[in-house]
């Protein structure tokens, strides 16, 4: 059996995390009996392929996703959640959208949640969309229309860990090609399937510095897209296991965290929590000689409390990971 721990103190390669955080779909009650099988039947089969009727499809449901209030639970969330991985591990993500116009309707949802986000400039701003387009495009779309060059030189940007630039909306541009190491996290509201699918994943499966892995957040449903994609992975030739439910990264680091609490036996470290100022750097100072009193205790310490940080930060969006984050920082 993979051992996630294990392979996070090995140093092992980037690896790709899964967590779904499905949006509501609003739909009217005789809608919700047929709404699973269009999604499949478009899943299966790339807008830009298919016939009429399955492009009615595509249409009518790219119309459902774009819901207004869906749009505004989904940027609400990301925030939420772009910025508590932020908390443990600075980088950056990519949301992936199912068309241009919902992408436009969730960048003007995330800069009203977070108005310092947005700048005109393509040299300057913590988001953008990346799409193209031409001048008869509804006006909302003109500002994130740009030539290949602009594109070329926002992409620099998004490349450059120190660089502002933290965000990038995009349909179809940068899925396949495109790499920025510093990218963490892929936001996934668009159904997609096969090697498109895996291709898009690959974008946060890039080493860089102590980046513990990927994470794909689903807001759609490609849980069973997924699995298909990397069982064709597997049959042709893929090694490793390219993905794990995140649930698998929040108990291993409630291992390593019990781990590290059976290191303090016999030690009150948890009066750090409500002592005074004073009283928390003289129980630093205690920890300190804890640790050093037991054997090897240096190394073991290190090593524990270095894994757990890691999936700390892969785990941070959970509750469960949530409810320890305090005493996680302690250590």
């Amino acid at each position: 059996m993979y051992d996630i721990a294990q392979a996070v103190e090995d140093g092992a390669t980037v690896r790709i995390y899964y967590e779904s955080r499905l949006a509501k779909i609003h739909l009217i009650e005789e809608e919700k009996e047929t709404i699973d099988e269009e999604l499949s039947m478009v899943a299966e089969d790339a807008p830009e392929y298919i016939v009429q009727n399955a492009k009615a499809k595509w249409a009518r449901l790219e119309a459902i996703v774009g819901h207004p209030e869906r749009i505004k639970e989904v940027a609400k969330d990301i925030v939420q959640h772009f910025e508590n991985r932020q908390q443990v591990f600075e980088g950056k993500a990519m949301i992936v959208a199912m068309s241009r116009r919902i992408a436009v309707l969730l960048y003007g949802e995330i800069v009203k949640l977070r108005p310092q986000w947005h700048n005109a400039n393509d040299e300057s701003g913590t988001i953008k969309i990346i799409m193209t387009g031409s001048s008869s495009d509804p006006a909302s779309y003109q500002q994130h229309i740009r030539n290949k060059e602009r594109r070329k030189a926002i992409g620099e940007r998004l490349k450059d860990p120190a660089d502002e630039l933290k965000l990038v909306i995009v349909r179809d541009m940068w899925l396949t090609g495109f790499d920025a190491p510093s990218l963490h996290t892929l936001y996934v509201d668009k159904p997609m399937q096969g090697h498109n699918l895996m291709q898009a994943i690959a974008r946060v499966n890039r080493v860089y510095k102590d980046k513990p892995g990927g994470l794909i957040v689903d807001y759609i449903g490609i849980a069973s897209d997924l699995k298909k994609a990397l069982a064709v992975y597997t049959e042709s030739g893929g090694k490793g296991k390219p993905t794990l439910d995140i649930e698998e990264a929040v108990n291993a680091m409630l291992e390593k965290l019990e781990i590290v609490q059976q290191m303090m036996h016999g030690f009150a470290y948890e009066k750090y929590f409500t002592a005074s100022l004073t009283d928390k750097l003289s129980i630093i100072l205690a920890t300190e000689e804890q640790v050093l009193g037991l054997p090897n205790g240096k190394e073991r310490f290190i090593k524990e409390v270095g894994a757990l940080s890691k999936l700390f930060a892969l785990s941070k969006s959970i509750k469960e990971a949530d409810a320890v984050a305090e005493e996680v920082a302690f250590f």
